[in-house]
């Protein structure tokens, strides 16, 4: 609570004006409203409260889209269900249970928050439309389904295009401003992260608490890279720019993390030629990461890729393991090189950086079927309420639950507790609020707009403030939202208000999010091992897979990101950090698959026919690793593959580091295996 007194009391200036922009959406938007003479103006405020959550202009005009598509399918959706099944009531809320419950399972199934909140308005729209038709049924008639739609759609875009406009004109926030922050930030962290496993006195505890930071970083830049789009005719560039950090992010993380490794757990490995290597690895990343001059960073990193590239030929490695290692080093510092380019395309537009995609959401069903009948459960539970009692106070019991079900839906539930109390905190308010001093006054009040306008703004204004910052928001979502339902504004705000029924509407938006929270806790979807075992299952199916795509490192990395970024979650409780460990080397694993494809083709052709037996005991060999468990499969069928080279172009430098390459991914899954045995006993 000394949080919220604190942003109220001592607003920093963004919040203020991220306030004022939207205090001016909404009155932009509920003037609009009433001059169109809609039916429940709020909904439009409730449209301008959502799109005000992240106020930069690209991610308002991404969020503006999400939410008029889904408004429009929606609306549809409850047309029909309205035409084809008014006759059958309960049918057509069995319908319209399921049309959530779908909608809410594909939310599961991106990565964007604005693209979350289109299937959450795609539900909500259609169960606004059906419920209030049928809320009415002795009014009901196909002009009368099509006013209600029309309405319910209107208010909705309406205030999509009014916060959009605000966006624009009045202290407009960019999401490159955002953007740029967030890439250099998830630089520096990388940077330190290459130092810090470059340092054999390095913790364990050190490093992956700076992989959780930057997997978290690198989840909301991918998130901005798409909304940035929208800011002008560089946003397009400027999203490629953040697209390919972080995939070089992800590249550099599979690679350094065998250096350190190999440091802590094969000390016997290290020559004095990895061990000089390494040495000036560390230093240069050091020196990189304390600079804030981008051309000097620049500079050291091609300075450093000249040397290795010296060191490599004027050192004859007569280790196949020291070739590979040399090899690796190399490839890092090219890593880096693009990475730093892509952070300057952030600002000047860089042609020759390649179009690489964006993080792919990691889709799993399982998931998304329990989410969906969560979803479902909620509006059932809501819509037999409203049915038993036939009260219109209880409709609300089954619209903000359902909307605030698939917005949360990927919310730990440690977490979700927290913000359902505080949501549960701020609707306390919005009652008090509406009972003792909105209606009070509006009621006295002769009706005009003006006055109407001016009651409102300040509730509002200090609503907005608690959105501006991430760890109030649920009190100001829990305000905002309940606030305009219960005003409910339009221009027969001089009539007597009813107590009863502002108590009544209260009491089943509080009810409603109590019984979210009760769902969310009993209905808690598949177990964190179910889910990882699930993740290394379709990891797997992907290293069967990846050379047969075209673009395989970025087919792969997009793939990876989001599964790390949820197994690296699912594993912070543990002390071991084995899962998180795991998920590292898988991501290494299909960069390796990929360079040793390249390297025999360009040696031999395609002519191996032990090539593809090794891909896939390298998969095999990792899903035995995710088990804890292994065998010499891997190392027989290596020794195939590496004596067919030999038979084929005879030894060489490059024969002899495919050499070492086996020997180090053989470590990797011996390794694995022991740690994975060891978290399950």
């Amino acid at each position: 609570m000394s949080l919220v007194l604190r942003n109220l009391f001592f607003p920093e200036k963004q919040a203020v004006i991220f306030a004022l922009k939207g205090v001016i959406a909404m009155a932009m938007a509920l003037t609009v409203s009433l001059f169109l003479n809609l039916d429940r103006p709020y909904w439009a405020l409730v449209s301008a409260v959502f799109l005000q959550m992240r106020p930069e202009t690209g991610l308002v005009v991404e969020k503006a889209i999400c939410q008029i598509v889904g408004t429009i399918v929606g609306g549809l959706f409850g047309i029909l269900v309205l035409t084809q099944l008014m006759p059958y009531p309960y049918l057509g809320l069995g319908v319209l249970a399921l049309w959530l419950g779908i909608n809410s399972a594909l939310s599961v199934m991106v990565r964007q928050a604005n693209f979350i909140y289109a299937f959450a308005m795609a539900a909500v729209t259609a169960e606004i439309v059906v419920i209030l038709v049928m809320a009415n049924p002795t009014a009901a008639s196909s002009q009368a389904v099509f006013n209600v739609a029309q309405a319910r759609m209107s208010e909705i875009i309406i205030g999509a295009i009014c916060a959009g406009i605000v966006s624009h004109l009045f202290w407009p926030m960019k999401v490159k401003t955002s953007l740029q922050h967030q890439s250099r930030s998830v630089i520096n962290q990388t940077l330190s992260y290459l130092v810090t496993e470059l340092d054999k006195e390095g913790s364990h505890e050190g490093r992956h608490q700076q992989i959780d930071a930057i997997m978290m970083t690198l989840g909301v830049v991918s998130e901005n890279s798409s909304a940035v789009s929208y800011e002008g005719p560089k946003g397009p560039g400027r999203s490629r720019a953040a697209n390919q950090i972080c995939q070089r992010v992800l590249s550099l993380l599979a690679l350094i993390q065998i250096f350190g490794r190999l440091q802590r757990r094969h000390y016997e490995l290290m020559t004095p030629t990895l061990a000089q290597m390494i040495d000036r690895l560390r230093t240069a990343f050091a020196q990189i990461a304390e600079s804030d001059d981008f051309n000097y960073c620049l500079d050291q990193v091609k300075i450093l890729r000249r040397e290795l590239t010296d060191f490599r030929a004027n050192n004859d490695a007569d280790q196949p393991f020291e070739r590979h290692v040399i090899n690796i080093g190399s490839e890092i510092t090219s890593d880096l090189t693009v990475l730093l380019r892509a952070y300057r395309a952030l600002e000047a537009r860089d042609s020759t950086l390649l179009n690489e995609p964006r993080m792919q959401s990691y889709r799993d069903p399982l998931a998304g079927l329990m989410t969906g009948f969560r979803t479902s459960v909620v509006f059932l539970i809501g819509a037999a309420i409203w049915v038993s009692t036939g009260s219109n106070a209880a409709l609300m019991i089954m619209i903000l639950p359902v909307i605030f079900s698939i917005m949360l839906a990927r919310v730990p539930l440690i977490i979700l507790r927290v913000m359902l109390k505080r949501l549960l905190i701020g609707v306390v308010v919005a009652v008090f609020v509406t009972l003792f001093y909105a209606l009070n006054l509006l009621s006295q009040s002769s009706g005009q707009l003006e006055i109407l306008l001016l009651v409102l703004a300040g509730p509002y204004f200090i609503g907005l403030l608690l959105l501006a910052d991430r760890q109030t928001l649920p009190y100001g979502l829990g305000f905002c939202i309940p606030f305009s339902i219960l005003v409910s504004p339009g221009r027969g705000m001089t009539r007597p208000f009813s107590i009863d029924y502002t108590l009544s509407a209260g009491m089943a938006i509080f009810t409603g999010v109590c019984i979210l929270f009760w769902v969310f806790h009993l209905i808690r979807g598949p177990s964190v091992q179910l889910l990882v075992h699930r993740i290394f299952k379709a990891t797997y199916q992907d290293l069967l897979d990846i050379n047969q795509q075209t673009t395989p490192v970025a087919w792969y990395n997009r793939r990876m990101a989001d599964r790390l970024l949820r197994l690296t979650t699912y594993d912070q409780g543990s002390k071991s950090r084995a899962i998180t460990d795991l998920a590292l080397s898988a991501l290494n694993l299909g960069h390796v698959s990929i360079r040793l494809h390249a390297i025999c083709e360009n040696l031999a052709g395609k002519h191996l026919t032990s090539l593809d037996q090794w891909q896939n005991a390298l998969a095999d060999a990792f899903l035995l690793a995710t088990k804890g468990q292994h065998d010499d499969e891997f190392s027989k069928t290596s020794a195939v593959l590496y004596n067919e080279l030999v038979a084929a172009v005879g030894e060489s430098p490059q024969v002899e580091a495919i050499k070492g390459m086996f020997i180090r991914l053989n470590l990797t899954f011996e390794r694995s295996a022991e740690t994975i045995a060891d978290q399950k006993t």
